[in-house]
């Protein structure tokens, strides 16, 4: 149930022949009457006599019995409450006790008050209804609607409830402005999904997503095919800008332009340029990043840079997290752009539903996620990556780690009351989950077909040192599919020279892996990462040993896998 109050009005008539008209687009179905201030208030939709002028002069009576002087210049309220699209199609007798209910809430005609302001409330459309009312009340005073906007959506939280509807979160004033009714319209006339205030949104996210400077933002929107006007001061310094879809044009065949805090509040010019603002002190801190060489490193970058924004959103404070927060969401941006097509719908999915999430009134603290920016960058700079080979398995390594950040995020919200924020994490959470499954897919199945040849002796020695790193979850990982794929990890790694308990023991330290969907998935990945193992098991390069090792006796690997003075895992 979604309450909107409109601007305030100052003419009756026009809103009354709005409400009973056919509607912008022949949209309006059967305009009548629900419910009112008075139950012989005239309905001109469904009684042929009544017009739309005695309802405007009910209505108007008492702005029109106070002095001119006197009257408000803007006296006509105008609320719509509109059901969620999954509800049911309510009764006329719902609506009407819907309408009641919110008239009373506001402040326009509360409970038991005989002399409230006039009221009616029209229904054209199965889900929504529309509330009209005069703001002079019978007794020539003027309505008390002190946070009537509050109060609307307190009351449609407990409809919600009472009418067992679905339950909508309540915002925060940080969301992105919905398209409106008339844009809708135009997108359905020309056949689009979206409409151009959602395609430049999403495309201002996509320019500034790893932008290392304000002339590299602009140069990216213009080769995304925007129009662009941007705002100069006296001084000749641009303190705005406006963009527009070549296509979409008003009457007079002028391009409609949006201007970056119009679409969302994190879009306009001042605040995209915070993200370019590293703090000295954070600079000297930050060694400088090597370049990305190909899109593997690129996504090797992200999984490190996650793990380190896991760190923060554990232990920094709010700003910090905020900030690690807004970068998360350009990585997820730019891995949308640059991922393989059976994994880019769910990516893309999680990006723009992360986007909620990046927004909150915690104001982020930028310089301190440098390490996801940078990343964001690197992917953008290297290139698509391929579905398969160790492009395709980094980004499942990637996407791994960033379900935990996802998580993560969701319950900084939900600890700081940021209800639809923790929604939105949670569902980037869910696309990331089957972006997870379609980029995994092919190296798990490699490696659960490796671990299954493994000698039995191998197995045993591999379970074993499962039962003594993580004894009260070792049953339920032994017992998951993906258990050969970690045994073969565990191979790897040992006749890399590394100690297979010594290194599960550090990898379940990193971070909880009660909450996994899969544990093995997670180890499997943690450990390939900190052993410096391919991500791709068909790719050779870069082994420390040969995998022919594997031959050998366990108790000879054994000997190589208990080194104290260089077995510690490196890390990327």
């Amino acid at each position: 149930m979604i309450p909107r109050i409109h601007k305030r009005g100052s003419g009756t008539i026009g809103l009354v022949r709005y409400l009973y008209g056919p509607g912008t687009h022949e949209e309006h179905i059967d305009p009548h009457l629900v419910a009112a201030f008075d139950p012989l208030t005239p309905d001109p939709g469904r009684d042929p006599s009544a017009t739309y002028k005695q309802l405007q002069r009910l209505l108007d009576q008492p702005v029109n019995a106070l002095p001119v002087g006197r009257r408000p210049k803007k006296h006509v309220w105008h609320l719509s409450v509109r059901a969620s699209p999954e509800d049911p199609i309510l009764s006329d007798d719902d609506w009407a006790a819907i309408a009641r209910r919110m008239v009373a809430a506001t402040g326009i005609a509360p409970a038991g008050d005989g002399a409230a302001c006039r009221w009616a409330a029209v229904r054209h459309a199965d889900d929504h209804i529309h509330i009209i009312a005069t703001l002079v009340r019978d007794d020539g005073r003027r309505p008390r609607l002190h946070n009537e906007a509050r109060r609307a959506q307190t009351e449609a939280r407990a409809i919600e409830a009472d009418y067992g509807l679905r339950q909508v979160t309540p915002g925060d004033g940080t969301a992105a402005k919905r398209p409106t009714s008339a844009e809708r319209h135009k997108a359905d006339r020309r056949g689009k999904q979206r409409t151009p205030r959602e395609e430049l949104r999403e495309a201002i996210r996509r320019s500034v997503t790893g932008a290392a400077s304000e002339e590299e933002f602009f140069d990216r929107l213009a080769s995304a095919g925007l129009l662009i006007r941007r705002r100069i001061a006296p001084s000749g310094d641009t303190i705005g800008y406006t963009v527009a879809l070549p296509g979409d044009r008003n009457a007079k065949g002028e391009p409609v332009f949006y201007s970056g805090s119009k679409l969302a509040p994190d879009l306009s010019l001042p605040r995209i340029r915070e993200r370019w603002t590293t703090p000295s002190e954070d600079a000297a801190q930050q060694p400088a990043l090597p370049l990305v060489t190909g899109p593997a490193s690129a996504r090797r970058r992200v999984t490190s840079a996650a793990w380190q924004a896991l760190l923060v959103i554990d232990q920094g404070d709010d700003g910090m997290v905020a900030a690690q927060i807004a970068a998360t969401g350009e990585v997820l941006d730019a891995l949308a752009q640059t991922s393989a097509a059976h994994t880019r719908h769910e990516l893309q999915d999680a990006a723009t539903a992360f986007e909620r999430a990046s927004r909150s009134h915690v104001r982020a603290a930028h310089g301190h996620d440098r390490a996801l920016r940078q990343a964001a960058r690197d992917l953008v700079h290297s290139g698509s990556a391929l579905g398969r080979g160790e492009d395709g398995a980094t980004t499942a390594m990637a996407i791994d780690m960033l379900i935990f950040l996802a998580v993560a995020t969701a319950n900084w919200h939900a600890k700081k009351q940021h209800a639809q924020q923790a929604e939105a994490a949670h569902q980037a959470a869910d696309h990331l989950r089957a972006a997870y499954k379609a980029a995994a897919d092919h190296p798990m199945a490699l490696l659960r077909q490796r671990g299954i040849r493994l000698a039995p002796a191998w197995q045993r020695r591999h379970t074993t040192a499962v039962r003594k790193a993580l004894p009260e979850l070792a049953d339920r990982i032994l017992a998951e599919p993906g258990w050969p794929a970690l045994a073969a990890t565990l191979n790897e790694a040992q006749t890399a020279g590394h100690n297979p308990t010594t290194l599960l023991t550090q990898a379940a330290a990193r971070r909880e892996l009660d909450t996994a969907e899969g544990m093995s998935d997670v180890l499997v990945w943690r450990l390939r990462r900190m052993a410096g193992l391919p991500a791709d098991p068909q790719n050779t390069q870069g082994r420390r040993a040969s995998g022919n090792r594997s031959a050998s006796s366990p108790e000879r690997t054994a000997q190589i896998g208990t080194r104290p003075s260089n077995s510690s895992p490196r890390r990327r």
